[in-house]
């Protein structure tokens, strides 16, 4: 019994856990908490250790944390424009009468605006209630009495959304509905000022969506944080009427960020190539070593060719050339299949297994890869315009990190991210500390879920185990503590060793979710091309490289400082951006877009918000 208990916890200790909501965290009270300022822990209420275990209910039913869940994802809200802020009770002649052909339609026009009705976000509403609510603002769309070229232009600017990864559907609309064969001034005025007002809502629609997204990422689940972006729509449509180019100014509101302009090329490529392609299939059971013969090697070699890159082909040109269709693993092709390996992110060790054949044949169809890539360019909205010229970014389905410096990635390595049961959050923060030796803060969520059932059998399980128990800040003996009752004033921590589950140090961003980078005692679990098996917290393959990165100095000084053996922290220089981030389309450093699994299934939570976006706005009341 002891030795399966030591194993299980020796499994607990490999990762931090995400926190549950409404449940507070786990926490040791340690160097790192003075650096980040953390309050000093009441100790009014002590608990003195027994000396035996309390009084148990044998039959007491175990609690459990939670973790986040998805939502039905809620679109923002819409209301009618409030027209009778539009009236001027000056203005009572028509339109015709008063407008010479070049001169924008005055506002005798908008008697008629009081009349509209115009359904838009309460964002845009507002901006529209602004603009039309200035007697001194002339109308934006229309010339005299007829539809003028801005209006036209704007208009197919909307119709090219899908350009950047946005739905035309969302800002469609007709020309205005006049009979030319009995004229009606008024009905045609009414006409020319409900297409104004509509074209207004859609163009502000439009800027507010290509700068910050359709989608509020906090209603897709528990497991998105973002402070949402905020778009001064006030100004749009004086922009728009005094630009010379008004579809130039609506383009000019799109990110022009290089990943997102990377992905907005590779779009239009694919869209550009159509849907249907000529797939490979390699039909792999288990696992294909070099020296093994089989019969797939012509169609793994048709692969590489159709799907390496030019670099790869050309490094390779004469392995290619020669390959005659035989069906021996030669080291030939051995390392041509390392090259197209390392150059996908996979082990490159020349064993093919299903991750390198789902490459290989294309893995996603041209279909699905515009999928992604409307998520990607949706959720790059998230995030700011300029990732900044010195940043950590972390992709979980690549399971990669990347450190950027100069505007150029200066390194780049395998982490282990969140298992589907407890998965890494999707949010930004900035890197402040680095921690030394640390002590591992065990997590509520471990402590209930997976300790607790444990300890009820056990209660000496963690004093054997050589964790440290407080209980209201109060150092105990874990054998004292009533594992049967609430465990929210219990801190269970790991001291600094060669086993901790943090390894050697930990880079902190200090956040809601208890999320950060630290090293590993379980090294081979990098070696895997699946690697969501944390708890939550992001693993890292080489973490003294990293650590010197965000210090700013030398691998071998991030040795010296773990050498002491004792638990101390460093700050950062200069505070860092980290974006812990989910895409499953993502540019890497050669500008090439990578594809990769939706290893939570988040992509189809965005495209369900889509759709929920635009009936939201379709509807008519």
């Amino acid at each position: 019994m002891t030795f399966l208990l030591k194993g299980a916890v020796s499994a607990l200790a490999l990762s931090c856990s995400v926190v549950a909501l409404g449940v507070a965290p786990a926490h040791a009270y340690t160097l790192m908490d003075m650096i980040r300022g953390d309050r000093a822990r009441t100790q009014s209420t002590m608990i003195n250790p027994a000396p035996s275990a309390p009084q148990m209910a044998p039959n007491a039913p175990l609690p459990k944390v939670s973790a986040p869940t998805y939502y039905t994802y809620k679109p923002d809200p819409m209301r009618f424009v409030d027209t009778g802020k539009f009236t001027d009770p000056v203005v009572t002649g028509a339109v015709a009468a008063t407008t010479a052909p070049t001169e924008v339609a005055p506002s005798v026009q908008r008697r008629f605006l009081i009349e509209a009705k115009v359904r838009a976000p309460v964002d845009v509403a507002k901006a529209l209630e602004n603009y039309y609510g200035d007697a001194k603002n002339p109308l934006v769309w229309l010339q005299g009495t007829e539809v003028n070229d801005r209006a036209k232009a704007a208009m197919s600017a909307l119709a090219g959304a899908a350009s950047v990864g946005l739905d035309p559907a969302d800002y469609a609309i007709g020309m205005p509905s006049v009979d030319p064969a009995n004229p009606d001034p008024a009905a045609r005025d009414r006409a020319l000022t409900q297409f104004e007002l509509q074209l207004s809502a859609k163009v502000l629609a439009y800027v507010q969506d290509t700068v910050r997204g359709r989608v509020d990422p906090n209603k897709l689940s528990g497991y998105h944080d973002f402070v949402r972006k905020a778009v001064n729509l006030d100004p749009v449509l004086k922009l728009a009427r005094m630009s010379p180019d008004v579809a130039a100014y609506l383009s000019s509101r799109s990110p022009d960020g290089p990943e997102f302009e990377t992905l907005k090329a590779e779009l239009a490529k694919l869209k550009g190539e159509g849907h249907i392609e000529e797939r490979i299939d390699i039909a792999l059971d288990g696992l294909l070593h070099p020296g093994d013969n089989s019969p797939e090697i012509p169609d793994i070699v048709k692969a590489i060719d159709k799907h390496g890159s030019a670099a790869l082909k050309a490094e390779n040109a004469v392995t290619l050339a020669s390959y005659s269709g035989g069906t021996d693993y030669s080291p030939e092709i051995v390392s041509l299949v390392e090259g197209f390996q390392k150059e996908h992110g996979l082990k490159a060790d020349g064993v093919i297994g299903q991750a390198t054949v789902r490459v290989m044949t294309g893995g996603d169809t041209n279909g699905s890869k515009i999928d992604k890539l409307i998520v990607a360019m949706e959720q790059a909205r998230w995030l700011p315009e300029d990732l900044g010229s010195r940043y950590v970014f972390i992709n979980q389905p690549a399971y990669m990190v990347y450190y950027h410096d100069n505007n150029k990635e200066q390194l780049s390595m395998r982490v282990v991210v969140g298992q589907p049961s407890h998965q890494t959050f999707f949010f930004q923060d900035q890197i402040e500390t680095v921690e030394f030796n640390p002590f591992w803060g065990v997590p509520q969520s471990i402590i209930i879920n997976e300790m607790l059932p444990h300890l009820r059998s056990d209660p000496n399980y963690l004093d054997r185990m050589g964790y440290e128990v407080e209980v209201n800040g109060r150092a105990v003996a874990s054998s004292s503590v009533d594992w049967y009752g609430s465990t929210s004033s219990v801190s269970v921590r790991q001291p600094p060793s060669g086993d901790n589950a943090l390894g050697e140090l930990k880079i902190l961003f200090p956040n809601s979710h208890a999320i950060y980078m630290h090293d590993t005692p379980s090294k081979s679990f990098f070696k895997r091309d699946m690697r969501a098996l944390s708890h939550g917290c992001v693993r890292l393959a080489d973490p003294r490289a990293m650590a010197a990165a965000v210090l700013n100095t030398t691998v071998d000084k991030i040795g010296k400082e773990i050498a002491t053996g004792q638990n101390h922290a460093v700050q950062v220089p200069q505070k860092i951006p980290v974006y812990v981030a989910y895409f499953t389309a993502w540019p890497n450093k050669d500008g090439v877009v990578q594809y990769f699994d939706d290893v939570y299934g988040r992509d189809a939570y965005v495209e369900k918000a889509f759709q929920a976006t635009t009936k939201a706005r379709d509807a008519q009341i």
